[in-house]
This record gives C-alpha cells, structure tokens and sequence, in this order.
C-alpha cells in the first residue's frame, strides 16, 4: 500500500467528519470496532429484544404446559377460597390435617349437592318438555310465516342473487358437468371403540380434576411453607416481596368477594323474576345465573338463554319472552351501571381495557379456565409491576391509574393546544379532593390543585424550555395556562375582601412563566379572603422598574421567580421595591430554590421576609405578615367545642387505668415510624393533657395554645409539618424549640359520634415527609387505641376484696 492510498483511506474528508460515536471499521483486523458509547446507544434496543424473547419464552411455555398449570392455577385459587376456613378451624384447636379434610369434604359435598339439585331439577323440567312440543311448533311456524311474507329486503336479495347468478354462470355458454358430491364413510364402530372413544373424552377433564383436587390439598396442608418457598423465589428483600403477597391476596380475595355479592345482586331478583313470571324452574335459573358471572363477558349471555328458550317453549304467546328478556335487560344494567361500580370500586386495580384484553389472551392460551382465571392472573401481574422495577411496565400497561401524574397530565394538553380537556382535568381533581374530605371547602381544594398540580406543571414547562420545548410548544403552554387560570377564576371568583383589608401585590420577576404563577397565587390568596391583585407584566420583562397604582398600595408583595439560583435575581428586585415601597415586606417565591435557600439567614441576605418554595407555606406566611398582633397564631376552635370537652370526660379517656393502653400506644408508633418523639393529647378547654408523653416535661399536660395537636383537633383534620421552622404557627414555639422538633405529624382520635377527642402525633428532630400509607397507618393506629378505650370501659371493674391483703392465720 502507498502512502497516498493510506492518506485516502486515513483522510475523514473522504467520508464526513467522524463521531467517536460512530463504529469505526479496523481495515488490518478486517472488522468492526464498536466504541463505548455505540455500544451504549445499543443497550435499549438490546434490552428490548431481550424482554422480547423471553416473553415469546414464557408464553410458550404457558402453552406447552397448561396441562399441568391450569391444574395448578385452579388449585391456587381454590386453595385461596379454602384456606380461611381451614386457617379458622386451626385456630380453634383441630389439627391441620382434620381441618383441611373437614373443609374439602364440605366443599366437595356443597358441590355434589349442587350437582345433585341441578340434575333433579334438570330431569323435572325434561319430563315436562314434551308438554311443550306444540307451543314450541307453533311458534317456529309462526316465524316461518312471518319470514317468509314480502319485506322491504327482498328487492335488494333478489338483485343480489341475480348477480350471484351472472357470476357462477358457466361462460361461452357451455354445459358444464355438475361434480357429483362424495361421501367417504367409515367402518361401522365396534362396541369396544366406543367405549374406549368415550374414555378418552372423559378421561381428560376427570385426570384434570383429580390432578386439581390433589394440589388443593397439598396447598391447604403445606402453606406456610408454600409461602416462605416464594418468598425466597422472590428474592432478598423479604419486604417488598410480603408487601407483593399481601397486596396480591387482598386484592384477589376483595375481588371474589365483590364478585359474589353482586352475583347474589343479581341472582336472587333474577329467581324471583322469573318465578313472577311463570318460567319453570325459576330457583334454578337463578343459580345458574350466579355460577355463570363467575365467567367474565360470555357467562351472562350462556345464563340468559336458558330462561328465555324456557318462555320461548312454555307460553303459548309472545309475553312471557319478553317479559324474561326486559327482566334479564334490567338486572344487567343495574348491575352493571350501579351494583359494580358501587361495590367494585379499585378491588382490582386493572383498568376496563386491561381486563378485556387478558381475557382474550388467557382463553387463547387455556381455553374457558383461562377466561375464568384470566382477572385473577391478570391481577398478579400488575402486583408484579407495581414492586419489581424492571417489570414496571406491567402496571403501566394493565393499571387502572393514569401512567401519568396529574402534572404531567396537564402539561401535555397544554402542549396539545387542548385547554378545554385542560379545564376538565382541573375540575376532576378538584372535585375529587372535596370528595375525600381532605378540604373543608371549595376554596381550599382550588387552592390545592395550584399547589399540586398548576405550579408543579410550570415546573415541568421550566425544565423543558430551553432543550425540549420548540418555540410553538412555550407559546401554547403560555397561552393554555393562561386560559385555564381565567378559567378558573370565572368558574371560582374569589369572596369580595373587607374594605380594611390589607393589600397583597402579586407580580412575576422576569418572563412569561413567572407572571403565571404570580396569577396562581393572587387568585389563592383571594380565595383565603385576601385583597390581593397581580401585575399583566413581569417586573423585569422592560428596562423600566414602574410599579402600577396597586402595587404602591401593598402591604405585602408576592414576588415569584422560577430558576434553581435565583439569588442575583431577587436580591435585585427586592433592592428596587424597598426603594419605592418602603413599608411593604417581601415574600419571595421561588419554586425551584434550592435547600441552601430555604432558612431564615439566607432570607435576610436577599433582603425579603421570607423564601418560600410551595403555595401553602407562601399563604401561611402571608398570614402571618398580615397579623395585628406578634407571636404564635392562636389554634382553631371548634363551633361545639363545649360540647366536645363535655364528650371528652364523659368517655373517661383521661382515667389512669388506661395508663398501660397510652404508654403501648406511644411505644408502638415510636417503633414503627422510627420516630424520636409520640404523643397521645386529649384537648381539654384550656390545656393538653398528654399521658404518658416521651417528651421531658410534658407528661404533666400543656397549654392548650402551645399544643400542635390542638390545631388536628380545632381543624378536624390530620396535620402534617414536614419541616416546623418553615411553618411560620410552630417555628418558634418554646416547647418545639426547646427539645429541637422539626416535623410533625398527628391525626385526630375520634369517639363513637366521630367527634375528635384529641390526637395521636409522632414528632422528629430531621424534616420529615409523611407518606399516605404511614398516615392512613396512624389513622388505624388512632382508631385502634379508642376501640380499646372503649372495650375496657364496658368491663366492669374488678370489685377489690378487703381481706385479700391479710394473711391467712
């Protein structure tokens, strides 16, 4: 080779530019030589082609095998059905093995009593059939006459077969041979083939059944042990594995229960119906309609055609065919559009789609048991993609909850120029946060979508703006977000505020997603009764620093500012408004500031009153400004609250004899939150009286204005602190402050008339987010402690004995 055909084959301007990349071809090993970063460019499509064939392998397989695995599986969910009963029988002293013997003979005699019922009545109504042999002709030659009557089709049938005619003409004009129609038949069976023909039809679903009933067994005999084996299958973390296993069997075993009950729903007026009627047999008909919804989709229909060829054969005219059908339309949409969703609910957790399409693919693999097990397969699988990472897929793909959150949500109709869907998804969620309760009015759940999801969506829409976002995308999340605030502002406009109200002066710092916050806020705080107004423009957006009439009238300015450092920013603004508005104070909201951001010293180096990274803290803080008077706010008190303290020592909570209840109580929540601090208050008028209490000092009680457990009792709500010196109430609480409290989190203790007697709380020295499944905990745990105070206080006393304390002799 010559230099310059090395220098040809060297030179990248033969071939572009070179991407390190790119794969380069190595001409002296005569092959190519991927780079790291090819070879990562191709792991996705790897990963896909893996999760491909090991899907291809594992439908395969399921397949291949259902001879042993519908066995299987029918064990598995009959053994789930059984094991209660037998588990109960256990606990009452009868060995295992008489349990499970016990519960399978009374299973198997319920079902050959079922066989035996339905046969008995099966051969009644067969001995009756002949009866009906001449309604059932009639009828026939009665639509044989109907059909056969001129319609408004037969000028379209006749074309059509006249065409049909033209088409199988032979051409040219030939005669053509008719084929002569052959029939090849057999040998005549002998009485042994027969027999052995039927065996083998019969043998199939017998062996099935034997094979079933066995595991059944040995699942009922060997499941705790069953059990653990899966639970070292599923891996090292025993944790996520028995939360995957609790969640399985919970939502499996609520599912079967809805099912049943609506089954019941649906059978017991289907019976009575129809012997209303007149059908014979109605009982049975019911029955076989309860069996039958056990099949999703096809078992209804099977279950409706045997009442109405019943009524087709027994009344000699139409009415009774019509009644059956009108009765089976009712009971099918009550149930459906009523029963179900009422008692269904989230019991399984799969969406409508997800459940018609499982259904078609478990009755492609496994015939009609598949159709019957496919929701209660279908369900594991999505309990599988809720706790494994890489089979999250599962969840996305078969879930019933949106794959998106509801910012995220409503960021892509921005994108998608769809404001009106946009204004649905608001008012969705709106309406389901009043409906939870978690609001106290409509106000605060509007409130709550702006913390939630408005500002969160502007937060997305920051990230993307320079590297994602195209030119056409900024400006209809801009214009979208600013049809939805109006929106939302004519839907809900906020009270008129007191004429002495103190002025709020909302404005954007710098560019367009700014000035859309700042309108969020300025419409929350005019909801919490506030006269507050916002500014068209953001501050910075012109070279001139002028301020509108409103703003020279505030009290407290509301600066918003998106941007992770902020800092040079707000310092500057807040520079120029103390110039022009000596009096006012600033809150700064920066709803990407980091943590270095978010205490009180870095407050006063920006020169404004406090940093606030939420739509909830920054109204607390307004509030606060706003006060007359210094020092903590007061708590809330109830309308009734004389009432409620009335309650509260007519329950006895406060006797000692349940000393042993607070202080197991308080020892269990300290263990399962890993909290430093529990409390159990009971809010009395004028103090916190709090048994039992960790906290050095506090055992003795409080006063009632110094106890955060006084506001979930004033409120009637749960209270959640995720950090105490940000909540401008608490943060300089002495007793807080004293024994170094930074979050907390309490939830109201109820009596019999769901009044709130005083609350469970756990407090920490960190910052601490509660999740809702520690909260919904805490509820039980608030809910457990009652139900306990009250059993004991409906035991009388043990009276004492005044010679028990002498010895004898």
């Amino acid at each position: 080779m010559t230099t310059g055909d090395r220098a040809t084959r060297e030179s990248p301007d033969m071939h572009g530019a070179s991407d390190p990349g790119d794969a380069r071809f190595d001409g002296d090993a005569g092959r190519t030589a991927f780079t790291p970063a090819s070879l990562a460019s191709l792991l996705p499509a790897l990963r896909l082609l893996v999760g491909l064939l090991i899907a291809t392998i594992l439908i395969t397989a399921l397949y291949v095998g259902r001879s042993l695995l519908i066995p299987l599986a029918l064990a598995a969910l009959f053994g789930f059905l059984l094991d209660p009963l037998a588990s109960r029988l256990h606990r009452w002293g009868l060995p295992r093995v008489i349990a499970v013997f016990f519960v399978v003979a009374f299973a198997l005699g319920a079902v050959g009593g079922v066989g035996v019922y339905v046969t008995t009545q099966l051969t009644a109504l067969s001995a009756d059939l002949p009866t009906y042999r001449s309604t059932i002709r009639d009828k026939l030659h009665a639509l044989r006459v109907a059909a056969s009557k001129p319609s408004a089709w037969d000028g379209a049938l006749k074309t059509l077969q006249t065409v049909q005619k033209e088409i199988d003409t032979t051409p040219a004009g030939g005669n053509a041979a008719v084929p002569a129609k052959v029939e090849v038949v057999g040998p005549e069976s002998r009485p042994a083939q027969l027999v052995l023909d039927w065996l083998g039809r019969v043998s199939e679903p017998v062996a099935t059944t034997g094979i079933c009933l066995l595991f059944v067994i040995l699942i009922l005999l060997d499941r705790r042990n069953l059990r653990d084996r899966l639970l070292r299958l599923a891996g090292g973390d025993l944790h996520v594995a028995t939360d995957a296993m609790d969640e399985a069997s919970e939502r499996i075993g609520r599912y079967l229960r809805m099912q049943f009950l609506i089954n019941a729903c649906y059978a017991v007026p289907m019976g009575l119906g129809l012997w209303w009627i007149g059908v014979p047999a109605a009982a049975l008909w019911g029955f076989v309609a309860a069996i039958m919804r056990f099949v999703p989709y096809i078992g209804p229909i099977v279950s409706a055609v045997f009442p109405l060829a019943l009524a087709f054969a027994v009344s000699p005219d139409w009415s009774m065919v019509l009644w059956t059908l009108a009765l089976i339309v009712a009971l099918e949409a009550f149930c459906g559009n009523v029963v179900e969703p009422w008692l269904y609910g989230s019991s399984t957790g799969l969406s409508a789609m997800s459940i018609i399409v499982a259904a078609m693919f478990w009755t492609a693999l496994w015939g009609p048991i598949g159709l019957i097990l496919s929701t209660p397969l279908t369900v594991c699988l999505l309990v599988l993609g809720r706790h494994l990472p890489s089979l999250h897929f599962l969840e996305v793909l078969l879930g019933s909850e949106s794959s998106l959150t509801p910012p995220e949500r409503l960021y892509q109709r921005l994108l998608a120029d769809d404001v009106e869907e946009a204004a649905d998804l608001a008012g969705e969620y709106i309406d389901e946060r009043r409906g939870r309760g978690e609001e106290e009015n409509l106000g605060a759940a509007l409130v709550a979508f702006y913390d939630e999801v408005g500002i969160p969506t502007l937060r997305i829409a920051t990230s993307h703006h320079v590297d994602v976002a195209s030119a056409e995308h900024r400006l209809r999340l801009a214009t979208g977000m600013d049809g939805l605030i109006g929106e939302l502002c004519e839907q809900y406009p906020a009270p008129p505020a007191d004429n002495g109200a103190q002025a709020v002066y909302c404005i954007g710092a710098r560019w367009e997603i700014d000035v859309l916050a700042a309108e969020m806020t300025a419409h929350a705080l005019a909801l919490q009764g506030h006269s507050a107004s916002t500014a068209a423009h953001a501050l910075l957006s012109s070279n001139t620093f002028e301020l509108s009439e409103p703003a020279r009238r505030a009290d407290v300015v509301c600066l918003s500012v998106f941007g992770s450092q902020p800092q040079a920013r707000v310092r500057l603004i807040a520079r120029r408004l103390r110039r022009r508005l000596p009096r006012a104070r600033i809150v700064a909201a920066a709803w990407n500031a980091s943590t270095d951001l978010l205490d009180e010293e870095a407050a006063r180096r920006l020169g404004v009153a406090a940093v606030v990274t939420s739509l909830h803290e920054l109204l607390l803080h307004v509030d606060h400004l706003l006060q007359t008077d210094e020092g903590a706010a007061a708590p809330p008190v109830g309308v009734d609250d004389a009432a409620r303290v009335a309650a509260l020592h007519a329950s006895g909570v406060l006797d000692p004899r349940f000393a042993d209840l607070h202080a197991e109580t308080i020892r269990q929540a300290i263990n399962a939150f890993d909290a430093k601090y529990a409390e159990i208050s009971w809010i009395d008028v004028d103090r916190a009286h709090k048994p039992g209490s960790p906290v050095p000092g506090a055992a003795d009680g409080v006063p009632r204005e110094l106890a955060v457990c006084s506001w979930v009792v004033g409120d009637d709500a749960q209270v959640v602190i995720a950090d105490i010196r940000r909540d401008p109430r608490f943060a300089r609480n002495p007793l807080l402050v004293e024994h170094d409290i930074r979050s907390y989190a309490g939830v109201p203790i109820r009596d019999a008339d769901e009044r709130p007697l005083g609350a469970l709380c756990i407090m920490d020295s960190e910052p601490r987010e509660m999740k809702p499944t520690e909260l919904a905990l805490l509820v039980e745990m608030a809910q457990r402690l009652m139900q306990s105070i009250r059993e004991r206080s409906a035991k009388p006393e043990p009276a004492l004995d005044p010679d028990a304390a002498v010895p004898p002799g």
